[in-house]
């Protein structure tokens, strides 16, 4: 067997004709008991860390890799006979818990933002609809997305995946890495604030007078850790956003509010007089609402570019030979019906009993899922599931549906909350379509069974709405948090709640938002990425300089290193540890805040030097030497 995947996993041949790295008659299980406890706990362990960071950041981390690289590990431990087989099994469930998170967090937070509330039964049969759904779906496309498609549709983060795979051999390097990263962030975390809260991790400038700013970084490891993944580009378009917003904007805010006559008050907090605003009451009030009218834009946008792929999509999956061919397996049609079902379950169940709400909002939601679910299988072909423009096909799908429950005049809090549950199901089918497309193109290259790979990930994107909900509901009362430098800011699901209630209600301080629209459209002339500007303009400036300082490091090993093949080891090395940040981050901060609720640790507040910029400073000093001395004595025949 080689050791590394043929030029025709690439293409060059028919998807018919293509030979797989494990080839050799019929189709080899990968799965046993082993694998699938594995791959359960791995989902699990994924969809957390992905809720939780994701609420916090506005950004998620693909799972893939690092699922086959610990998976890798896993199955030469438990399951060895199993082998690659196995491991593309665990991969795929890594993705499937990631996916669902990744899809989840962007809606239903909304719930608790909008001040209502979502029973666990209601998340759990709203997301299970959509998982299996998504997945029905996408599978009676397989053939043309995965075979027909080969070699045009190249699904870059798949075969990111299936050389890690048929390179796992070093994953002993890359679980090493991880371990190390996953140490740093654990200790950070414990003795910071999502923990015990015995040290201030947040450095802090803040100026009140003539010209209001402000400059923040907060010491987050799991922060960090996503900059130094994602790179300087996405970093610093993030950082600008920020820039404007701390250094341009909020201070011309404060300005004209300096001018302002007494007895004035801020709109959404009749205590506070417009004269009287300090940087965090323009902020909170003012600025996050012009960047939720730039991701408004940036959405609405996205969605409209993607009209020619939609009708690209359906015509060519409406003319694909193998439309009617092996793809409509039973199994299939079982999990397609089940999905069905589901949905219509419960449309009725957070419809309040209003049958006519229950069947219409039911079918537009299965509608508009059937449309993007194709949509995001072929993009994530063609740009990966990290890149996939999820809350763009959400925010067009919710605009569609608020439109509907307008039109009923079904326009009270509850209808909000039962409008946004339905929102859950359509963001939850989409993600979850392209994790699941991403990890079958995997199993094709590899030579995994299809029809296995479709049962493994069904129960990983189970258990990952089972773990989403739970994470949500547990931290409920830190999401319920608004205003500025919140625990999680939530971007997406702040902007679905902004959106679909102000369009309810009509409340909104609209000339905020369509200042953040026109802000989104001269981006867009200027070609420029809308959402990752607006992301960093609605974040605070904390989140996206840690980020930043992640994307720095990742700058300075690839310049400091002497040959391309030194940089490809030292960089692959920084994203395993990377990787480990995020989870250590996400797990041990998530920890934490179940012990806190259950009253076994209660973090005191920092006091002395303890709560000082200058232990913030110390710290972080500590997390970027931590983070640099592994990458860069890291050597060549470290990847092997």
């Amino acid at each position: 067997m080689d050791n590394k995947l043929s030029k025709d996993a690439y293409g060059g041949v028919a998807g018919k004709d293509y030979v797989p790295f494990i080839s050799g008659g019929s189709k080899k299980s990968g799965g046993n008991a082993a694998v699938l406890t594995i791959g359960i706990v791995l989902a699990a362990l994924f969809a957390a860390s992905t809720a939780y960071s994701g609420m916090k950041s506005g950004l998620t981390v693909a799972a893939g890799i690092p699922g086959s690289i610990i998976g890798s590990a896993l199955i030469a431990a438990f399951a060895k006979q199993k082998g690659i087989l196995g491991k593309n099994l665990i991969q795929g469930m890594s993705s499937g818990g990631e996916s669902i998170a990744s899809g989840m967090i962007f809606v239903l937070p909304a719930i608790i933002l909008i001040g209502s509330k979502a029973s666990f039964l209601e998340g759990f049969v709203v997301g299970v609809g959509g998982v299996l759904f998504g997945i029905a779906i996408a599978s009676l496309v397989h053939n043309y997305l995965i075979v027909e498609e080969h070699g045009e549709l190249m699904y870059p983060e798949s075969m990111a995946i299936s050389e890690t795979l048929v390179a796992s051999e070093s994953a002993g390097e890359s679980l090493k890495y991880m371990g190390i990263g996953f140490g740093i962030s654990g200790v950070i975390t414990i003795i910071t604030g999502s923990f015990l809260n015995v040290v201030n991790n947040v450095i802090s400038y803040v100026n009140e007078s003539f010209y209001k700013w402000r400059f923040q970084v907060e010491v987050n490891p799991l922060l960090l850790g996503i900059g130094f993944i994602v790179g300087m580009e996405v970093s610093l378009t993030m950082f600008a956003g920020s820039i404007l917003s701390n250094f341009g904007i909020l201070p011309l805010i404060g300005y004209f509010s300096d001018l302002a006559k007494g007895g004035v008050t801020v709109w959404n907090n009749p205590g506070v007089a417009i004269n009287a605003m300090k940087v965090s009451d323009i902020a909170g009030s003012y600025v996050k609402y012009i960047g939720a009218g730039m991701m408004l834009s940036g959405g609405i946008i996205g969605a409209v570019k993607l009209i020619p792929t939609i009708i690209f999509s359906i015509k060519e999956t409406l003319n694909a030979k193998s439309a009617n061919n092996d793809d409509s397996s039973s199994a299939t049609n079982l999990i397609l019906l089940c999905g069905i079902i589901v949905g219509l379950i419960a449309g009725f169940l957070v419809s309040g009993g209003n049958i006519l709400m229950a069947v219409t909002a039911s079918v537009l939601s299965l509608f508009l899922s059937l449309l993007f679910v194709i949509v995001s299988g072929r993009l994530t072909g063609t740009i990966g599931t990290s890149n996939l423009p999820v809350s763009g096909m959400t925010i067009a799908s919710l605009v569609l549906v608020t439109f509907l429950f307008v039109v009923m005049k079904w326009t009270n809090p509850e209808s909000n909350r039962s409008l946004l549950l339905f929102g859950t199901f359509i963001v939850t089918a989409i993600a979850t379509a392209g994790g699941y497309c991403q990890s079958q193109k995997v199993a094709f290259i590899i030579g995994g069974d299809k029809n296995e790979m479709q049962k493994y990930f069904a129960i990983a994107g189970i258990v990952g709405v089972v773990v989403v909900t739970g994470t949500i509901l547990l931290l409920s009362n830190q999401l319920a948090m608004t205003g500025d430098n919140v625990p999680f800011a939530l971007p997406q699901a702040n902007l679905m709640a902004t959106l679909t209630a102000g369009i309810i209600s009509g409340k909104l301080p609209w000339v905020m938002i369509i200042f953040g629209v026109i802000m989104g459209i001269v981006l867009f002339f200027l070609n420029l990425p809308i959402m990752t500007v607006a992301i960093g303009f609605y974040l605070p400036i904390s989140t996206t300089s840690i980020i930043l300082v992640g994307a720095l490091i990742r700058s300075l090993i690839e310049r400091t290193s002497t040959s391309e093949k030194e940089k490809e080891v030292k960089v692959s090395n920084g994203i395993s540890l990377s990787s480990g940040l995020v989870a250590g981050g996400s797990i041990i901060g998530l920890i934490g805040i179940i012990l806190q609720v259950l009253g076994v640790i209660k973090g005191s507040e920092p006091r002395g030097f303890a709560a000082s910029n200058g232990m913030a400073s110390m710290i972080l000093v500590i997390l970027v030497v931590a983070t640099i001395i592994p990458i860069i004595t890291s050597r060549v025949k470290d990847a092997k």
